[in-house]
Order: structure tokens, then sequence, then C-alpha cells
């Protein structure tokens, strides 16, 4: 762990709020109870509500209420949720009022939900889940250590920024600093199209009782996202359309290039071997580093997290931070 003794680290607590107690936002509830931090949540449901207020946790009266006793709140709702909730925050904000952020998978459309309502705002994904869904799946662990995106456009207030990043590693994870855009098309490749893919997978062995019936350790690891809940891949899958779209296009190329390579046993050994490199290596060794505050923080945090890289501290003079390691290192 990098470490700078000099420096002073910002308060990761303040006073924190999450909207919506589902898998993701009750999950985030109970680590920031569990670690000491003055939280408090809100669900629309009211059974969600007592489940909660039953576990332990501060749940309030209203939106109104959560935003007026939190320095930064969590939006932890499904996309097509957003904009109503996004009225709701507008509304019961001040011009002094608390940092908003939220826990969405795709990160443009809430993006200009947000500037289209004035919000102070920084994108947020957390990259974490799991198959079961609601508060009762919740779990203070399933956040604990890990990369969680926050996004860093060019009408991102840096400091606000920097609050949200100290909250976010005061939980233990990392920060990873990319545009909304840029965001969108990496999760694109590496969790839409594997939604997409298990659901495909799975529809073709429908079609095949034996095959079915053969079905073991390969299927069940490809389609595990399959078990999803529909309405929430439908709504995640549509909300980032157009980056799905530029990489199915990449990928039936990369398909029908493979395809050549069936009747090529060399080939084909070569095509399956550099994959096998890439995910051995995954993750990759990380090295430590510090990115000293100033006027050139915004792009050295943008080149960062281009480069793999993430935010492991936040201090007054700068963050400390991870990448990944070259041969150099």
């Amino acid at each position: 762990m990098f470490k700078c003794k000099d420096s002073r680290v910002l308060d990761p607590a303040g006073r924190v709020g999450v909207i919506g107690l589902g898998l993701i936002g009750g999950s985030l509830l109970r680590r920031l109870t569990g670690i000491g931090v003055a939280a408090a949540g809100w669900d629309t449901d009211p059974g969600t509500r007592a489940a909660a207020a039953g576990a332990g946790l501060t749940v309030l009266a209203d939106v109104a209420e959560v935003v007026a006793t939190s320095d930064t709140v969590f939006l932890a709702v499904p996309l097509p949720a957003v904009e109503p909730v996004f009225r709701d925050l507008a509304a019961a904000a001040s011009p002094s009022g608390p940092v908003f952020s939220d826990l969405t998978s795709v990160k443009e459309p809430v993006r200009r939900l947000a500037l289209r309502h004035g919000l102070s705002f920084v994108g947020g994904h957390p990259m974490a889940g799991a198959a079961e869904s609601g508060f009762g799946a919740s779990d203070a662990e399933l956040l604990a250590g890990c990369a969680w995106v926050l996004a860093l456009d060019e009408e991102t207030d840096l400091t606000a920024w920097l609050g949200v990043a100290a909250t976010v590693t005061g939980l233990g994870c990392r920060v990873v600093p990319c545009t909304s855009a840029v965001h969108d098309t990496a999760v694109a490749r590496i969790s839409h199209l594997p939604h997409l893919f298990a659901a495909l997978l799975v529809a073709g062995a429908a079609q095949d009782p034996l095959a079915l019936s053969l079905a073991a350790g390969s299927f069940r690891d490809a389609t595990r996202v399959a078990t999803t809940r529909p309405e929430l891949t439908a709504a995640m899958c549509a909300g980032n359309a157009a980056a799905i779209a530029e990489e199915l296009r990449r990928v039936a190329q990369q398909m029908a290039s493979v395809g050549g390579l069936l009747g090529d046993p060399a080939g084909l050994t070569e095509w399956f071997a550099a994959a096998r490199a890439v995910r051995q290596d995954w993750p990759p060794t990380a090295t430590d580093t510090w990115l000293p505050a100033g006027a050139d923080l915004r792009p050295r945090l943008l080149a960062l997290g281009g480069a793999g890289g993430a935010v492991t501290r936040v201090a007054e003079d700068g963050v400390a931070a991870c990448r990944p390691a070259t041969s150099g290192d």
C-alpha cells in the first residue's frame, strides 16, 4: 500500500445518504454503518424500509430528509427510476446542499439527466454484484475491495469528485477515474456483452434437451449472469445501446476471422493462447504511485484510469494510486 507520511487524509465520512436499498444500495448502507460512518437510507418500498430498519440501519422518512441530512447522497435505483428521483432531489436540494452520485451501470444517460436537473453530481458505478437482488441479498462485504468508477467529465467539479472519492476509498474500494463515455464503452465489453452472450447460450441450449442434460462447468460459468432479473438487464443494455451495438459489430468481425481458423489447428492454438495469457495475468500486478495536487491533477487522473489504474487514498495534497506494473517497474 502506498503511503505518504506528510499527507493529511480527507475526511471519508461526513454524513452519507443512500436512496434505494436493494442489493447494491443496501450493501452500501450496511458497509457505511459497519465502519462507523453516519449514514442513513430510504427506499420507496415500505417492506424494504422495514427490513433495513430491522437490520439496525437508519432509515429516514423520505427523499427530502435524506437530502437535508447528508453531505453526500448515493442514488441506488434502476436506470428507469433515475429521472423521477432526480426530480425529487432537485426539488429538495439547496445550492449548498449535498453532492450526488449514482450506482447505475450506465453513465452517459444519467449524466445527461443530472445536467438537465442542475445537480452537483459525480457519476459512479461500483463493479460488484450478485445473482440475487433486493435488500435481503445485500451484504456489507459485497463492495469490499471492488473497483468503483467515478466519472470525471468536463463539467464535473474536481473538489466534489475528490470528496466522493474520499468516501469511496474509505470503504476500502479502488476509485477508477474516467469519463462517462469511456466507461460505457468499457462496460459494454466486460459486462453488457457477457449478459447478452449468456442469454444466447441459454437460448441455444434450450432448443436441445440433450445439450442441457450434458451441460456442466463451462455452461454454468458462462451463463451465471443469465439468472439476473430480466428487467434489470434489459434496462442496462437499452441504456447503453450505442456502445453495445458498436461492440457487437467488432465481435462479429472477430468471430468471422476465428471461423476461418477452425480448419487450422496451429492458428487456432495461437488464438486461444493469446486469450489464455491475458486471462491468466488478470488482474494485473499493481505498482503504487502518487499524484500531487495541482492544475494538472484532472488530466493525470484520467490518464491513470485510462491506463487501468485507480485511486486508493485521497489526501489534501494529492492522491495515492496504483497502476498496472510494467516490465520497467
